[in-house]
């Protein structure tokens, strides 16, 4: 008989991780179509080298693990860094196997995001690039430390999306960012 959760887990249509204290332990075989690293390479390394940067790591794990503490499956969605160095936007979904110690044993998978087709279509790279930090709970300030750039810039760009969609607030904004799929693509 063959070990079907094995064989399940190996072959998930999901790039899936088990990670410990956000240290990977294993990883199924769709992660190397989805990042670009083979299993072994990523196989004791921290999940910091799946993210764009330092901020993108810490704000996103501890928001997770906030959610994780509470929820039995979180869900967002974010940047994740490919082995090629390529930016893309994912979906990732969490699950905490001890809810008091969220970090300390987790599944997770991912799914890059289709990013033609949403209503972010009038909007600039930049402001693409800054609608994805704000589906994300970034502030303009997190978002000016990730992009290089000041918060009042984020907020100039944030103020022209706005109108661009024709949402009365950030809020609205978001709210429709996430209802038309994702920002798009920059």
């Amino acid at each position: 008989m063959r070990d079907y959760e094995r064989l399940a887990f190996q072959h998930a249509p999901d790039a899936t991780l088990i990670l410990a204290d956000r240290v990977i332990l294993r990883v199924s075989l769709r992660v190397e179509a989805v990042f670009g690293w083979r299993p072994a390479e990523l196989e004791g390394q921290s999940i910091r080298v799946l993210y764009p940067g330092q901020t993108d790591y810490e704000l996103i794990g501890e928001r997770a693990r906030k959610a994780m503490g509470t929820a039995s499956v979180y869900r967002d969605e974010r940047f994740m860094r490919r082995k090629d160095g390529q930016v893309v936007w994912m979906e990732g979904h969490g699950t905490a196997l001890d809810r008091d110690d969220p970090q300390r044993l987790a599944v997770w998978t991912y799914r890059p995001l289709e990013t033609g087709g949403t209503a972010a279509g009038p909007l600039t790279a930049t402001e693409k690039r800054i609608a994805r930090y704000l589906v994300n709970g970034f502030t303009s300030k997190e978002i000016a430390l990730a992009m290089g750039s000041s918060p009042r810039t984020v907020e100039v760009h944030r103020a022209n999306m706005i109108r661009k969609m024709g949402v009365r607030n950030s809020f609205e904004l978001v709210s429709r960012l996430l209802a038309a799929g994702g920002p798009g693509e920059g």
